[in-house]
């Protein structure tokens, strides 16, 4: 319906309370995408090569702007991946201002074998960025990458636990910037550099680090919350600090979302100006995932009132399905922007108030991110609903076809019958089995520790008989037959 009043004076719509913060102006922000790399460690997830470049081919069309595609000289299909991804830029199927990415950790080899991967599959050392990261936390510096930061330095493993914090972050800034000096070096043109577990690092370190890697020649800085457990405040200690001390530069936050805080933690980070946020599709990624593409753009837009230009988000429940499909990985029904319940409705009283406006209940136009409003009928549905659906001109035909007229009485019955209906099927309905399934299914998206062993024996054996097991022949990814035991012990889990 029409309201006699500007819905602007009958709501405080959420700008009222986000308005004069220090967001990027939106042709600044960059989304910048790690599905097809952080997306894929998710527990059990593989894409295949195929599988990588429609979801890159999405991702352009979708609006991302970065793509994240992880190490290619680590496995034949990840370089096969990259390879197809690069010929479809090429061939204008993927967006030609679509930057790609590779990582790199912080040592020569790594950077020769990128640069040797990509020259063997013909790709140009300048299609693409260079991530080289290394450890920006003290606990990662002295107690994940200190034997390798002694070796460096030339010390004795012996000092390991002895040398102070401090030797380990100047030993750290010593190994990044020689790495990225030397990836300039070789004509590598972008590099994008940062440090693990930056949202428990010192902060003064922090910008220690990101200072002299401007200097060494890295042209963006990351900063990433790897363990998922900043907080907004958190956000609002380090950003501001970093947002000034480099003007102008494009800035990346990474943030995990450990206790669903990747999101809101992203946005109060651009609020502070950092315009390169990273996401994934549907939320994937290690743990409990990354922040969530979908709700980071559509925050942005239906809360804080900044629009992407070229951003496609009638797209997203469409990339939603894709995602699923390859990854084996469904969203919850109830997740929030694409999840498929989320604009579906049975309650009476939400029925009614969507039936005059849906504004009323709703403050994200379904289709908007390509959804519609659908109505379920049971235990809480309305006369209201039921009223609407068999009014609809193309219900109402075929109904008085049959000869039945749509009137009081039929909708009351009908209600009666369906909330009758629903009743009895709860008290007869068990779910287990739906359930049982779904997690039967997850559990054989990757190889359980029990099915490992028994693949090392199997393996071991053959070796001992003198055969080497070849990945490329057709049965390579059968795995042996599961014993009894092993069988039981899955299915007890």
């Amino acid at each position: 319906m029409e309201f006699r009043e500007p819905l602007d004076d009958l709501v405080n719509r959420p700008e009222k309370f986000t308005t004069g913060l220090n967001f990027p102006a939106p042709e600044r922000i960059r989304i910048y995408d790690s599905t097809l790399r952080d997306g894929e460690q998710m527990p059990g997830v593989a894409f295949s090569p195929g599988q990588k470049y429609q979801l890159a081919k999405a991702l352009s069309d979708i609006g991302c702007d970065i793509m994240d595609l992880g190490f290619p000289f680590a496995a034949i299909s990840d370089r096969h991946a990259l390879q197809l991804i690069v010929q479809g830029k090429r061939m204008g199927e993927i967006r030609e201002d679509v930057e790609l990415l590779v990582m790199c950790r912080s040592n020569k080899k790594d950077i020769d074998a990128t640069i040797q991967t990509l020259r063997a599959i013909d790709v140009n050392i300048n299609e693409v960025t260079f991530f080289i990261f290394t450890s920006g936390s003290d606990l990662h510096l002295k107690y994940k990458i200190g034997k390798t930061l002694l070796r460096r330095e030339g010390r004795d493993i012996s000092e390991w636990l002895d040398l102070p914090v401090e030797f380990y972050r100047q030993a750290n800034v010593r190994m990044m910037c020689e790495a990225i000096s030397y990836a300039r070096e070789q004509g590598v043109e972008a590099v994008e550099f940062g440090g693990e577990d930056g949202s428990r690092a010192d902060l003064e370190y922090t910008i220690e680090l990101a200072r002299a890697g401007y200097a060494a020649g890295g042209t963006r800085y990351s900063f990433p919350d790897t363990v998922g457990c900043f907080t907004p405040e958190g956000v609002d200690y380090y950003m501001p600090r970093i947002v000034r001390e480099f003007p102008g530069q494009d800035l990346v936050c990474h943030f995990h979302n450990d206790f669903g805080l990747a999101n809101i933690n992203t946005i109060r980070a651009m609020s502070h100006g950092i315009n390169v946020p990273t996401c994934t599709a549907n939320g994937m990624g290690e743990r409990a995932g990354n922040a969530p593409l979908h709700q980071v753009v559509m925050t942005l837009k239906q809360l804080y009132g900044i629009t992407l230009p070229h951003f496609k988000y009638e797209n997203l429940r469409e990339l939603r399905r894709m995602v699923e499909s390859f990854s084996g990985i469904p969203v919850s029904a109830h997740e929030p922007i694409i999840g498929q319940g989320v604009f579906t409705h049975e309650s009476g009283i939400h029925t009614a108030g969507l039936l005059i406006d849906p504004s009323i209940y709703q403050v994200i136009p379904p289709e908007m991110v390509g959804a519609r409003i659908r109505y379920v009928f049971g235990k809480h549905t309305g006369l209201g609903a039921v009223k609407a659906v068999l009014e609809r001109p193309e219900y109402r035909a075929g109904l008085e076809r049959d000869g039945v007229e749509v009137n009081d009485e039929l909708i009351e019955a009908v209600t009666l019958f369906v909330k009758d209906a629903r009743q009895k099927r709860t008290r007869s309905d068990q779910f287990t089995t739906v359930n049982e399934a779904y997690y039967r299914e997850y559990n054989r998206l990757g190889i359980s520790e029990l099915r490992l062993v028994e693949l090392a024996s199997t393996i071991g054996r053959m070796l001992n008989e003198g055969v080497l097991p070849q990945v490329n022949e057709p049965n390579a990814g059968k795995l042996p037959p599961a014993t009894e035991i092993s069988r039981e012990k899955e299915e007890a889990k």
